[in-house]
């Protein structure tokens, strides 16, 4: 295997002076081809910072990225379109927008790296009957329970054909069964279309999913 993301001495400071706050210290981690892995320790530990890091979100304020094999350069390259073409997110509220559709809401994924038109709606349509959605197409967020969100975010998350997906806290927002469901639906996903998954979590319930679990304590990976 080879790494997809790979991160050498990644640290990330918040304020300035007596305020700095260190949120990750100087990691190094690698995340392979097909791993599912997931993140945990307490809150404030540095998780969320740290994915946020290696998915391009926040400038490390020092160390080294590279995903799929290119050193990401962030002053001088273009951050949006290697998340476009790159990397898929997952968020712990869905971020969906309200007033699309399911379909409409992986579209605009799509639309973003220039994928349009029936192409568009194919592969959205496709993609929403693979994760149970079928007949949930055109209801908007307000009528789609927590489950069936957090569904159309994965879906949305696949739309571009991402190396690795990053997916913060994904089952805080539901019930057990919901849980246990999207996480047979995230081991399918990878399966089908052989992308990494790295997950954010608190749910020690899940932690039998994972290939790996990295544990994380002031901003510090004590264990992987």
């Amino acid at each position: 295997m080879s790494a997809v993301v790979e991160g050498k001495g990644l640290t990330r400071r918040f304020g300035q002076e007596e305020a700095t706050v260190v949120a990750v210290d100087h990691v190094d981690i690698a995340i392979e081809a097909g791993e599912l892995v997931m993140f945990m320790g307490d809150s404030g530990c540095g998780k969320t910072t740290l994915i946020s890091l290696l998915g391009c979100i926040l400038t490390p304020s020092e160390g080294e990225l590279w995903i799929d094999g290119q050193q990401i350069n962030h002053e001088d390259q273009d951050l949006s379109a290697i998340r476009r073409e790159k990397i898929g997110f997952v968020f712990q509220l869905f971020h969906l927008i309200p007033y699309l559709t399911a379909i409409e809401n992986v579209m605009v994924a799509m639309d973003i790296a220039r994928t349009k038109g029936h192409e568009a709606e194919t592969r959205a349509k496709a993609l929403l009957t693979q994760v149970g959605l079928e007949k949930r197409l055109h209801h908007r967020p307000a009528q789609l329970s927590g489950g069936e969100k957090q569904r159309v975010s994965f879906a949305r998350a696949l739309a571009n054909n991402p190396k690795i997906i990053f997916a913060d806290e994904p089952t805080a927002n539901l019930d057990s069964r919901q849980s246990e469901n999207l996480m047979n639906l995230i081991r399918e996903l990878r399966q089908e279309h052989q992308t990494t998954i790295a997950i954010v979590t608190h749910n020690e319930g899940l932690k039998q999913n994972a290939d790996r679990v990295i544990q994380m304590k002031d901003g510090r990976i004590v264990s992987m």
